[in-house]
């Protein structure tokens, strides 16, 4: 490896520390995550170079599932081997998971009393302005070109009008992308998936771009290895549901839903969470839409990917179909969290060599715009379809409108869009903002 003499490879008693430190600060969804990982992985401890650090997270947002974790995997496997992005996976998830295990207990059970239905008053509307802001972020990155806005305009018309699955609108858009760039090349925009620190020579960090980097020996056999692995991983839970549980039928479905979900829904935790609330709420009636949208409220006050919230899907999925079982409910949550962020880990390990092979890549690049653009329409449908139940919970009449949530939902989007405030002091605002309306009321 081409590195600077002063380049000392991180102890692994010291990446630990951060990937475990990480799980708990990691508020603020995946750009949260990416600003903090680089400010400290890139910026302050230079143990991989802005252009390393950002062509990984390019190719991530090409992969199913959190790319922010996927992120971390990558990094902790270059930095340690397996072991390392292991550790670094799981600690990126597990302290939100259990957070958000406490919460769905404590929303079941006093989820009726008057002060709790005051916090959600207040959180709901700011959850909603936040997504808004995601699409208007998201937007700005990705749309360059009218063909951008064109294909973002046609996702959200698929998804919202006809219920287009997910997976085939994410397909569309790679096609859609190959095929211009055959036929009329002059119209891609060809962005830069790399962000090279220009002040710095990149032999001042320890993975830099001329580092070989792991993974980039590809083998079938350490494919059906790994995969092989993969699967006895997958099996052996719902082995067991399949000898204890009395209903297998539901955790079948569960785990083949979250599967699936895990292995198909592209573009990150706004892409996977319309798929998912679309499905739980309308075709599998796990919990209703008015439960979903306190999910998301719930999620947004933990650390760690927005995607966690599926771990409270699964809770509500056990708890209702089980009568009301709060272990049934911690067993669906910890399920879901297994099956929704074990396919991380293979994409990752096994897709090492396309992400070391793939830099530079032009057609990489240009269908990573087009599949990002196809996003910002998923995420606005999503941001429709959260809005409307809180601002119509009695129906979509103009005259049952909430305007005290219009109004918090607009006071969110000033303090998001003008003011930049921070997203976890939103947060914290609004449930003292639903308190407090609720004891001056």
């Amino acid at each position: 490896m081409n590195k600077d003499i002063s380049v000392v490879k991180p102890s692994f008693k010291e990446a630990l520390k951060f990937w475990f430190k990480l799980g708990w600060i990691s508020f603020g969804g995946t750009l949260g995550h990416v600003h903090i990982m680089h400010d400290f992985l890139v910026e302050k401890k230079k143990w991989i170079s802005g252009s390393r650090f950002f062509h990984a997270l390019s190719l991530c947002m090409l992969l199913p599932g959190p790319e922010a974790q996927q992120l971390a995997i990558y990094i902790g496997w270059q930095l340690h081997g397996k072991k390392g992005g292991i550790l670094a996976g799981i600690f990126f998830i597990l302290p939100s998971m259990f957070i958000l295990l406490g919460l769905s207990l404590v929303y079941v059970t006093y989820g009726n009393q008057l002060w709790m239905n005051a916090i959600f008053a207040g959180l709901k509307p700011a959850v909603v302005a936040i997504i808004l802001h995601a699409v208007w972020n998201v937007g700005r990155k990705a749309l360059h070109i009218s063909l951008h806005y064109i294909l973002a305009a046609l996702a959200f018309a698929c998804i919202f009008f006809f219920n287009v699955p997910m997976p085939y609108i994410i397909l569309g858009a790679i096609i859609f992308a190959l095929l211009f760039r055959a036929i009329w090349p002059g119209l891609m925009y060809k962005a830069a998936a790399e962000q090279v620190d220009d002040h710095l020579d990149e032999g001042d960090y320890y993975i830099n771009k001329n580092s070989p980097g792991l993974g980039k020996d590809f083998s079938a056999k350490l494919l059906i290895k790994q995969t092989g692995l993969f699967v006895l991983f997958w099996i052996v839970p719902l082995t067991a549901f399949y000898i204890w549980s009395p209903d297998f039928s539901f955790w079948r479905g569960l785990v083949l839903f979250f599967t699936q979900t895990a292995l198909f829904t592209i573009g990150g935790s706004y892409t996977v969470l319309p798929y998912v609330a679309q499905f739980s709420v309308s075709r599998f009636n796990w919990l209703s839409k008015s439960q979903m949208v306190d999910g998301f409220a719930l999620a947004e006050t933990t650390p760690g990917p927005l995607i966690i919230v599926v771990c409270y899907v699964g809770f509500m999925a056990g708890y209702n179909h089980f009568s009301g079982s709060l272990l049934m409910g911690s067993i669906g949550l910890v399920a879901t969290a297994f099956y929704t962020f074990l396919p991380s880990f293979l994409f990752i390990f096994v897709g090492g060599a396309v992400l070391e092979r793939s830099r530079g890549n032009a057609v990489v690049k240009d269908v990573l715009g087009f599949v990002t653009a196809a996003v910002v329409g998923v995420i606005l449908n999503l941001t429709l379809f959260l809005g409307k139940e809180v601002l119509f919970p009695d129906g979509f009449v103009l005259d049952k409108l909430d305007l005290v949530a219009l109004a918090w939902m607009l006071v969110s989007v000033a303090l998001l869009f003008r003011f930049r405030l921070n997203v976890v002091y939103l947060i914290l605002m609004s449930m003292c903002y639903g308190l407090c309306y609720y004891w001056l009321a």
